[in-house]
């Protein structure tokens, strides 16, 4: 795939933005704008990685978020917010990554929403809006499903057997812009 905006962040944005507005419960163009900085920050893979002692080691989101209190304010800050993001990435784009992993989304989910409240506790405002990661957490489920929905669409899958699955949630429905059928048929 070639790539023709000016950078990733602004590609990633109107993709998600596209997803957004066909939603019928969508998330405010703050939190989408906020979530293309993550896909970008994210696009490298070294980013997920730690490097410590010339060895490459997974992120232990866990650990990192339990140890985070012995830190300075300022790298609690830092910390909160890597754990929180790749939370997100792996709950939304990369949820088939954890298939093999003995946690599922939902430790993500809740690492993240856990993350995201503490980080609003130490700097509560991005872009000048107040108690804006505590939104954030608040968003966190149907923003995965809506970084989901992206990472299908850019590998071209289809989404009419994603979207129709009795599998699929009706959260998940309504996010795809899918008005779910209560009524259930009696035989």
């Amino acid at each position: 795939m070639i790539i023709t905006t000016p950078s990733l962040q602004s590609f990633f944005f109107n993709d998600l933005n596209e997803i957004n507005k066909k939603s019928l419960c969508p998330i405010p163009e703050s939190i989408i704008y906020y979530s293309s900085e993550v896909l970008e920050k994210f696009s490298l893979s070294e980013d997920f990685f730690d490097f410590s002692e010339g060895k490459v080691r997974e992120k232990i989101l866990g650990m990192k978020l339990l140890e985070a209190t012995q830190h300075s304010r300022e790298e609690q800050k830092r910390i909160y917010k890597d754990v929180a993001d790749m939370s997100l990435m792996v709950c939304g784009y990369f949820s088939e990554s954890v298939n093999k992993k003995i946690v599922d989304t939902q430790y993500y989910s809740q690492l993240g929403k856990m993350a995201y409240g503490r980080l609003d506790n130490c700097a509560p405002a991005f872009l000048d809006i107040p108690c804006f990661y505590s939104m954030l957490a608040t968003s966190f489920e149907n923003l995965t499903i809506l970084l989901n929905l992206l990472a299908k669409k850019s590998r071209n899958e289809k989404d009419a057997t994603y979207l129709l699955s009795k599998e699929r949630s009706d959260k998940e429905l309504l996010m795809s812009g899918i008005h779910p059928n209560p009524t259930r048929k009696v035989s």
